[in-house]
């Protein structure tokens, strides 16, 4: 196996076009684990831990520019007035020694459909900005996952960037999982609520072959919500928002749970994290 180790991002890429079949290495959080399991034998490995400029972020006009190489402890702890709903699905990833060492970057790269940031990402609007030596791409994260563990990358591009507008209103997470910490999510949603747009964005995680957002329940809620009022969120629109995400999954039965379990779960969390985003936003 050969080791790349770029000090520049020119010089990444570079290896990258040389070596299309070299896998990315960031924080290391899911490739180490397929490596010591022999699930994955890659020829080449381009370890992207030394070009620093991927672990800053920065304001970039309306939006948060965040490297591909940020942490997840980063997200919490610099991030979280800016990304809420970002910041509460990183405290939700392994224990401190992972989030200190998983990146935002990785875990789109990995394409998971359980991973933790693409519930939040989703329901923000994030875009991905990717990069070869042919130029740059910027795709929208409802277009980046393609299948199980595949993404919209080609062969030899790198995720430069996430590019995320700061929250205009709550947002909120939520993850089922077998025990309280260090797990896989058996399901988990994310919500954003866009006031000045009257718009609600969503995010299903764990429950479908891709992490993928509710359209339905989105332009349900929208339309059902008093935005100027302010009134109490009635039960019976919490109720079919539930309904509206569960029926945008299309969950599967395996070691973490049933699909009926899924599906029910998502139900719950999307009637639960509307009504803390709504109370929120009444309070504000």
């Amino acid at each position: 196996m050969e080791f790349l180790q770029p000090l520049t991002w020119a010089d990444a890429l570079a290896a990258k076009a040389g070596r299309p079949d070299a896998v990315p290495l960031a924080g290391g959080t899911d490739v180490m684990v397929d490596l010591n399991f022999d699930r994955m034998r890659p020829t080449a490995l381009l370890d992207l831990t030394r070009v620093y400029d991927l672990a800053e972020w920065a304001t970039a006009g309306e939006h948060i520019r965040l490297g591909a190489g940020v942490s997840y402890t980063r997200v919490i702890t610099e991030l979280g007035g800016w990304l809420p709903g970002l910041a509460k699905a990183s405290r939700t990833v392994g224990s401190p020694q992972i989030r200190n060492r998983g990146t935002i970057g990785g875990n789109l790269g990995s394409a998971s459909p359980a991973g933790d940031a693409h519930p939040a990402l989703l329901a923000s609007d994030a875009v991905v900005e990717v990069e070869s030596t042919r130029g740059v791409r910027r795709i929208p994260v409802t277009d980046f996952f393609t299948g199980v563990k595949r993404n919209a990358l080609e062969p030899d591009e790198l995720i430069k960037a996430i590019l995320i507008r700061p929250a205009t209103g709550p947002q909120e997470f939520s993850k089922i999982g077998t025990r309280n910490a260090m797990v896989i999510a058996v399901s988990s949603f994310g919500l954003a609520l866009f006031p000045d747009e009257r718009r609600v964005g969503t995010g299903i995680g764990s429950a479908a072959p891709t992490s993928r957002r509710a359209p339905e329940a989105e332009r349900f809620a929208a339309d059902a919500l008093d935005w100027t009022g302010r009134e109490d969120l009635p039960a019976e629109v919490a109720a079919r928002f539930g309904e509206l995400v569960a029926d945008a999954a299309a969950p599967i039965d395996d070691v973490r749970g049933t699909a009926r379990y899924r599906l029910h779960t998502l139900s719950v969390m999307a009637r639960r994290t509307l009504g803390w985003a709504w109370a929120a936003y009444r309070r504000a």
